[in-house]
């Protein structure tokens, strides 16, 4: 049967945006009787429209805290009628069960709840909506015959099927709103089963099921001839990345949002101002200041030749001083993030329109979350490279002491040189990065291309290593070239080797017992 004329609906929602006007115009416009439950009911005859309590259709009171009103063969005999089969009618007719042509519900907002600091199980328990999904269901299952809402904004789209068909609505919409319900039920039903496995302790359950929010559709992905797209955690958090606010620019693409999460990534490392320009997903600029203008001045000096064409964030507003630094260095930005502009900035940033600038609200905390990544036919999902280092329990192997100042600009190093690709050897400097080795096949190679990239910076500076110096060779190359200092997570078997070669050299060494490895 295509087209399906509604008199009576079924309504009981959560989210009560539009419902009053919704329910107003089906009654006024085409004579519908509205049944609803609780506070929706309260709500809609406040507003004027006419209800029928749903203890009047089933001839049985809301009971328990409103936990059973709407389990009632009077309600699902009602949506699970078929039409169209004579035992079935004849069935509802012997035990008085009227038709409900249109079910209009929205859930108990379950995600909502436990997203709150300090929820309990109690209040997530009592969230965890019974008769709403079972509603939805039982009117999806039967969209030959029953129309059914959980998006308040499928109210409009309803209405003007309405008016187009004499009060009904056809098959196509119903078979296109059911399937809309199934995926909000399936979503729900998986959020309460995650959030329950959470409260276990269970940091790695058996099965993951992830809700995914498209976000946009990508050009292509790293290549033309890709396809791609970019989708959001349903329960992602504020301030990240997938929630980010695009102020102006063209759209991003596949490339453009994996270096700029490398780039937000690194500069929450840091709470004095940073600026981090990435190329590629690895920081080729990283430097902290008394101020963004001067961060961001060494951050290019550090490399302006890969600079150019780079992805920008810093860690605090951004100021019109910051954006005419950027002019004067004639630097094309692709992407630029921060949590916030001033107006003056933004006025600056409009002259330069494909600049993609994003604002992301705030600051949330390096960690305290999973990462995952996609291989063929699997996914690996690890928590984040977040630790607690107390450098104070740091080791200096060597004889040779690092100086106060040498140690502060190790410590920079090392919380710079994790965002750096394997193998990573990072040279520091004043608080700026002057030479970046990063993503080699070997060790000694990635300390070969930082020192060239260093040039005469290299003298007096120092570097991290993000995992242990297999061999003697990489401290030599350093060191020969002007390094006087190291930081590294140490555990290799030659360590002593390397100590010694770096006794022998008169630099000195500190171990840190942490690897930081990013592939």
């Amino acid at each position: 049967m295509d087209q399906v004329t509604i008199k009576r609906a079924l309504v009981s929602v959560t989210d009560k945006t539009g419902v009053a006007e919704f329910c107003k115009a089906l009654v006024d416009e085409f004579g519908v009787e509205i049944v609803s439950t609780g506070g929706t009911a309260a709500a809609l005859e406040a507003a004027g429209v006419p209800v029928r309590p749903i203890d009047d259709l089933t001839g049985f009171p809301e009971m328990m805290d409103g936990r059973v009103k709407t389990l009632h063969p009077r309600v699902h005999g009602g949506l699970l009628a078929r039409r169209d089969v004579p035992g079935h009618m004849a069935a509802a007719a012997e035990h008085g069960i009227g038709m409900i042509d249109l079910v209009v519900v929205n859930l108990y907002a379950f995600e909502q709840t436990v997203a709150r600091e300090g929820v309990t199980l109690e209040d997530a328990v009592e969230n965890i909506d019974i008769g709403g999904p079972s509603m939805l269901r039982s009117a999806a299952k039967n969209f030959e015959s029953v129309t059914v809402v959980t998006d308040p904004a499928d109210y409009d789209a309803v209405l003007e099927e309405m008016r187009a068909h004499g009060g009904g609505t056809t098959l196509k919409t119903r078979k296109r709103l059911a399937t809309g319900v199934f995926r909000t039920t399936s979503a729900y039903d998986s959020a309460i089963w995650m959030y329950l496995s959470e409260y276990g302790k269970e940091r790695f359950p058996e099965e993951v099921r992830f809700r995914l929010l498209k976000v946009q559709d990508l050009r292509y992905g790293e290549n033309p001839h890709q396809d791609a797209a970019f989708y959001r955690f349903s329960d992602g958090k504020e301030h990240t990345l997938a929630r980010a606010t695009q102020i102006q620019g063209k759209e991003l693409s596949y490339n453009n949002i994996l270096d700029t999460d490398a780039c937000w990534t690194a500069v929450r490392e840091f709470a004095e101002p940073c600026c981090v320009i990435v190329k590629h997903t690895n920081p080729c600029g990283v430097a902290i200041a008394e101020d963004l203008v001067t961060a961001y001045a060494r951050a290019h000096e550090s490399d302006p030749v890969s600079a150019y064409g780079g992805v920008m964030a810093f860690n605090g507003t951004v100021t019109a001083d910051v954006i005419r630094a950027i002019y004067e260095n004639k630097q094309f930005v692709e992407v630029m993030i921060a949590p916030d502009y001033e107006p003056a900035a933004l006025e600056l940033l409009d002259e330069k329109r494909n600049v993609r600038v994003l604002s992301t609200g705030g600051i949330r905390a390096v960690g305290g979350h999973y990462e995952s990544r996609a291989v063929e036919g699997g996914m690996l999902i690890q928590t984040s490279d977040s630790v607690d280092e107390d450098a104070s329990r740091f080791r200096v192997a060597t004889i040779a002491q690092p100086s106060p100042e040498e140690m502060e600009q190790l410590l920079f190093a090392w919380r710079v040189v994790k965002s750096v690709k394997s193998n990573a050897i990072l040279l520091v400097k004043g608080f700026a990065t002057v030479g970046v080795g990063a993503g080699q096949m070997n060790r000694v190679n990635s300390a070969r291309i930082a020192v060239e990239a260093a040039g005469e910076k290299v003298r007096n500076a120092v570097c991290a290593s993000d995992a242990f110096m297999p061999f003697p060779d990489t401290l030599e190359v350093c060191a020969e070239a002007g390094v006087t200092a190291f930081i590294q997570p140490g555990g290799s078997i030659r360590d002593d080797e390397v100590i010694a070669k770096a006794n022998r050299l008169g630099v000195s060494m500190v171990f840190t017992g942490y690897r930081h490895f990013r592939h």
